[in-house]
């Protein structure tokens, strides 16, 4: 969820309005990703490498995060939208892990749509982990870590995967837009679902036309 901070400051506003502004998108972006035949969808929203950021946006972002929780956790209850949220916790504030963990619970029988926020997260750190605790193959790694990645959408022009589901990603199509995280529409996901759509995804096979030549 790329371009909160640099869309803020363009306006002349400080980094934090735009984490409050980005806020408002994941709600449109949740409202509509299952019409759009959505099953899954995963938000970076604070990885590993962010406790290097400024202690004030720090703590915005955690006020953010514990806000939407609190407001929205019936309404993803009412809409059929499972919450869950992967990366550490360990260094977490207290009240935020319980917090995570009572959203977690009321959500846990929903199936319309499974929402997971990746906060203090790094894939690679991720991926020691679930080897650390006996993953020592494909089935077991994927079990560990989660579902792979069909489609990895990055906003504000950026084009890496910054420690992002690197195992996941494995076979993912990539989807890059200059339109910043806060002004992301679901027009702007329709796109990018209809541009992966008309991809032909080979998983390293060939398409039969390639085979006849």
């Amino acid at each position: 969820m790329d371009g909160n901070g640099r869309w803020a400051q363009a306006r002349g506003w400080p980094r934090t309005a735009g984490h409050r502004a980005g806020a408002e998108t994941v709600r449109r972006v949740v409202e509509a990703a299952p019409d759009l035949g959505i099953g899954t969808i995963t938000l970076y929203a604070f990885s590993a490498d962010n406790w290097k950021r400024p202690q004030s946006e720090v703590s915005t972002l955690f006020r953010l995060f514990a806000r939407y929780m609190r407001q929205e956790a019936e309404k993803l209850r009412k809409e059929g939208v499972r919450f869950e949220v992967i990366g550490r916790r360990d260094r977490l504030a207290g009240p935020l892990v319980s917090l995570i963990e009572e959203t977690e619970a009321h959500t846990s029988a929903c199936t319309r749509l499974h929402l997971r926020v990746a906060i203090d997260y790094s894939s690679r750190d991720a991926i020691l982990r679930a080897v650390e605790a006996g993953a020592r193959d494909k089935q077991s790694l994927s079990a560990a870590l989660g579902p792979d990645v069909d489609l990895l959408i990055r906003t504000s022009g950026e084009q890496r995967l910054s420690d992002f589901l690197l195992w996941e990603c494995a076979y993912a199509e990539f989807h890059f837009t200059e339109v910043a995280w806060p002004e992301l529409t679901a027009a702007d996901l329709r796109l990018a679902l209809d541009d992966f759509r008309s991809r032909q995804r080979r998983f390293g096979a060939v398409t039969p036309l390639q085979a006849v030549r």
